[in-house]
């Protein structure tokens, strides 16, 4: 029981006095990025897959006739 004592104690003041944490305006700019990346992110992967739709589509079609 007293290990497991020291090791909230320990986590604790690891958390209070050793961890640097981050300003909430960071914080916003931070998932402003993220969004932004993501949006980008899956805006190519949607422009990849509408072209290899239509250049697939259009290979079967002219094979399957």
């Amino acid at each position: 029981m007293n290990k497991i004592r020291e090791y909230i104690k320990l986590s604790t003041d690891e958390l209070v006095n050793k961890v640097s944490w981050p300003t909430w305006e960071s914080l916003q700019e931070s998932t402003i990025i993220v969004m932004v990346a993501s949006l980008l992110i899956a805006l190519v992967i949607y422009v990849i897959d509408i072209i290899s739709s239509g250049s697939l589509g259009f290979f079967y079609q002219i094979f399957q006739a």
